[in-house]
């Protein structure tokens, strides 16, 4: 059993899978970084200095400042701002991954591209020519 297990591990899909899942998580955080640090705080700055990872719906019926106070207070919370930030690194990831994609299937169907035929078949005697002759060399007959 230990023998399959490790014949299944080092297959190579698996070691292409685990090392997608590293940069994937690597990739994610850069993307979370990109949309709290870079992108948030201009569109927040537009929106009258609003800070989106800070807006949230108190349940409790208490006062809060922050999303923090809060969490720290235990009070029941619809935080939508963090949603939305959430929502912005999808979108991004999930338009990267596409960009990806496509150009892998674009380079795909450039590689499986068929090659132009070199030779064709004379129409007397079947046999192989190359493209350009005009004449086969095994029956001499005129192609057209």
């Amino acid at each position: 059993m230990w023998k399959e297990f490790k014949e299944f591990a080092m297959r190579g899909n698996m070691i292409d899978l685990a090392v997608g899942l590293v940069i994937g998580a690597a990739f994610g955080k850069i993307v979370t970084s990109l949309v709290n640090d870079v992108i948030m705080p201009p569109i927040g700055l537009l929106m009258g200095d609003a800070d989106f990872s800070n807006l949230f719906v108190n349940l409790s019926g208490q006062t809060y400042n922050t999303l923090a106070e809060a969490k720290e207070a235990g009070a029941a919370t619809i935080n939508y701002g963090v949603f939305f930030n959430t929502v912005i690194d999808f979108l991004i990831v999930g338009f990267v991954i596409f960009i990806i994609i496509k150009q892998v299937n674009r380079l795909k169907r450039q590689q499986e591209s068929p090659a132009l035929p070199t030779t064709k078949e004379c129409g007397f005697c079947f046999s192989a020519i190359p493209i350009k002759a005009s004449r086969c060399p095994n029956c001499t007959s005129e192609l057209s």
